[in-house]
């Protein structure tokens, strides 16, 4: 039989062992240790298992359950283990001696040394490490070798002697590095953007550090995730901006290279959709990884080490993605703020899904080295209410269901693969826990949805595709920026967006509108009337369409009958009035002037002429005359005014501006010689003979009619003094016709 696997976790009250399937209980003699544990870990070969209590570290063998070694390690926050489980690291808070220098809070032990009591265990070699991101040590795979960095550069360490650096590794401005698993020991390190000198990730080999073997030049990353795949032969970076300068996430900007440890391949990774990177893992295999990108709903894709995409997942709302322990199936999932469902799909089986479940809520998702089963968790401080784990066969199937009081975290022993074996993980289904069957029986059968609120005019209609997600139909969501154009073109991960249109509400809409969105209307807003139909219309819609309607006609026949009358509203011919800029100035006091009552002819000849406009020209020969200069837009006959010059009062068709005349136009073509031949007088809006005055009055009364006949039309309630007002209309018509006027 197998060795069964088995979980830790820490939480309030403790640290807990778990053997899993199919005992599903804690090894014989394991005692569990109480109070504030503050971390636990376990060595990466699953060997040992090693927790920190304000006083001590204590190491035990996880398979029974024995304690094995105990360090005098004390206000211990962070613990580590070499990859052979050989040495064991720990990290305190920084602080300072009696004398003022510096503590050495990095330091590492022997897990097991033998002839060697607790209180007489010595340190291998100790360090002085403020941060506490990255604080542990790299090791090679086999442990020859461990490094760390410092300023500029990174140190290499025999791991039997720490006191003595054996190599060094000098690159300015180095801040990251990574050392690959594997045979081959290769080093990757990382140099940000400064001083307008792009981002480098370099690798070398151990210990050629002469020149690096590969090398990648990038903008945008003020810091990176290096991920080696299992071997050691290619590298994914992860890089990251804390700022994106297009405004396009408030959470930065992140792009994608890979890089073989051989040199010979470099490129970035190409993704056909906007959005940040949510995660990215490399296949068992080391053949193949997996990335989930893009703006809800994400996308999930396959691309081999050529960084060319093998296989897409259909799109949703997903942000993680976990391969097996032996590379069958995948795991893409969405939590965090997401609904938490998770789908596992065959890949021996052309990428078939098994199943779909629901993890709400959970915070933590790791595979079972065993290949067959994963685990979920709720963990604090991300929640601090149902907090628990629950254990899932890969067929769907819930296995086991614990509540624990604020779990802090919780992790799988490690243990290699081919202790277990694949023959078939999806038959038999086992026996579910007891835990897991009572936890099934508490569940409520959720209820159909009764869907989103929807507004009565937009009910028994289809929905618009501009309110569906892109993975329901709808359209695929472009993020709007505060910026009109994005900087660099607004290219993001190898495509380019779009600036939003502008519209200002209220404003009439633009004349272009052959890209509006799936189910708008033009001018903004959501069109309900989905078919084009009145019968998709509420009661009120209807009517106020019909209004419209109505307005609409009712302008349109006004607008014909004045084309054709040659004139407005009234029947009198409109004047097209062409002006200067200096007479637009002077329009309203020329108005003025032109609006004086005319005096006799001949007493203006005879008082002489005195202009009350400076700028008017003195009286000439043909100005003197009585038939007035031809209306052009200069006159010959005119002289250059003077300052203190007069015109005849009243003789307003005699006054030319200093710049030029006013031009009126009749629209009538055939009265042009007879408009010209005849003095005309501006008039400001009132004036007028009686007989105008009464004409407009009787128009204006029909107008009115007609809106209150409109109103009547539509249903609307009238007043007993409008209804009168409407009867009188045939003798309003009577009476405009008497006068003469034009019938409306």
């Amino acid at each position: 039989m197998a060795e069964p696997t088995q979980f830790a976790f820490r939480s309030q009250k403790g640290v807990g062992l778990l053997d899993a399937a199919p005992v599903y209980q804690s090894p014989s003699g394991f005692s569990r240790p109480e109070g504030n544990i503050r971390c636990t870990a376990y060595s990466p070969d699953g060997r040992f298992f090693a927790w920190a209590s304000p006083d001590q570290v204590s190491v035990v063998d996880p398979s029974i359950g024995h304690l094995v070694a105990t360090l005098p390690a004390p206000n211990v926050y962070e613990l580590g283990f070499s990859p052979l489980g050989t040495f064991l690291i720990t990290w305190q808070r920084p602080g300072k001696d009696e004398e003022g220098n510096a503590i050495k809070n990095l330091r590492v032990w022997r897990t097991v040394e033998s002839n060697a009591t607790d209180s007489t265990r010595s340190v291998v070699g100790e360090f002085v490490q403020k941060s506490q991101t990255g604080w542990n040590l790299q090791y090679t795979s086999d442990e020859p070798f461990c490094a760390r960095t410092v300023t500029n550069e990174v140190q290499f360490f025999r791991s039997g002697d720490l006191g003595t650096v054996w190599n060094k590794l000098r690159v300015e401005g180095v801040t990251d590095f990574a050392i690959a698993p594997g045979k081959d020991h290769s080093v990757a390190v990382f140099i940000p953007e400064r001083k307008s000198q792009p981002a480098a990730v370099k690798l070398y080999i151990v210990p050629t550090f002469e020149t690096p073997v590969s090398q990648k030049t990038f903008y945008k990353g003020d810091k990176v995730q290096l991920k080696w795949n299992k071997l050691g032969s290619s590298l994914i970076v992860l890089a990251q901006t804390d700022v994106d300068k297009s405004n396009r996430s408030y959470y930065g900007e992140t792009n994608m290279y890979i890089l073989s440890a051989s040199g010979d391949f470099d490129s970035r990774v190409h993704l056909d959709k906007e959005g940040p990177i949510h995660d990215v893992t490399w296949s068992p295999s080391s053949k193949e990884f997996g990335v989930v990108y893009g703006y809800m709903p994400a996308k999930t894709t396959i691309f081999n080490t050529q960084a060319k995409a093998v296989h897409d997942f259909n799109l949703g709302p997903r942000n993680t993605i976990l391969y097996s322990p032996h590379g069958r199936f995948v795991l893409v999932a969405g939590f965090g703020n997401l609904a938490g469902q998770v789908d596992i799909y065959d890949l021996e089986k052309d990428y078939e899904k098994v199943t779909t479940i629901e993890a709400s809520n959970a915070s933590v998702c790791e595979w079972s080295p065993d290949g067959k089963h994963f685990l979920t968790a709720t963990t604090s401080p991300r929640l601090r209410v149902d907090n628990g784990v629950r254990i899932w066969h890969v067929g769907g199937g819930l296995m086991y269901n614990e509540e624990i009081d604020e779990l802090y975290d919780i992790t799988w022993r490690p243990q290699p693969p081919e202790k277990h074996t694949q023959e078939d993980p999806l038959h038999p289904v086992p026996t579910p826990h007891a835990s897991a069957l009572a936890y099934l029986g508490t569940v409520k059968t959720p209820s159909k949805s009764a869907g989103a609120y929807r507004p009565p005019g937009a009910r028994g209609t289809s929905t618009p595709l501009h309110f569906k997600r892109e993975d329901e139909g709808g359209a695929a969501f472009v993020r709007n920026t505060l910026s009109s154009t994005p900087s660099g073109g607004g290219v993001t991960n190898g495509f380019g967006g779009r600036p939003r249109r502008r519209d200002v509400p209220g404003a009439e809409p633009s004349e272009n509108q052959s890209s509006l969105p799936p189910g708008a209307a033009p001018g903004g807003g959501v069109s309900l009337n989905v078919d084009n139909g009145d019968e998709s219309l509420s009661k009120t819609a209807l009517k106020n369409k019909k209004k419209r309607e109505a307005r609409k006609a009712k302008e349109a026949a006004e607008t014909k009958d004045s084309e054709l009358s040659g004139g407005d509203a009234t029947g009198y011919p409109k004047m097209l009035e062409v002006r200067s800029p200096s007479q637009r100035r002077d329009g309203s006091r020329s108005r003025r002037d032109q609006s004086r009552p005319r005096r006799d002819q001949s007493k203006q000849r005879g008082e002489g002429s005195r202009s009350r406009n400076p700028r008017a020209t003195s009286p000439s020969p043909a100005n003197q005359s009585t038939k007035p200069p031809p209306r052009g837009p200069s006159n010959p006959n005119s002289t250059k005014p003077k300052s203190n010059a007069k015109p005849a009062k009243g003789n307003a068709s005699a006054q030319p501006r200093a710049n030029g005349p006013a031009i009126n136009v009749a629209v009538n073509a055939p009265a042009i010689q007879e408009t010209l031949a005849t003095p005309i007088t501006p008039s400001t809006p009132g004036s007028g003979s009686p007989h105008e005055k009464k004409v407009r009055a009787l128009l204006k009364k029909l107008r009115a009619i007609d809106e209150l006949k409109m109103r009547q039309a539509n249903g609307e309630s009238l007043e007993l003094s409008q209804v009168s007002k409407i009867e009188s209309e045939e003798k309003v018509r009577k009476e405009l016709d008497d006068v003469g006027g034009p019938l409306g």
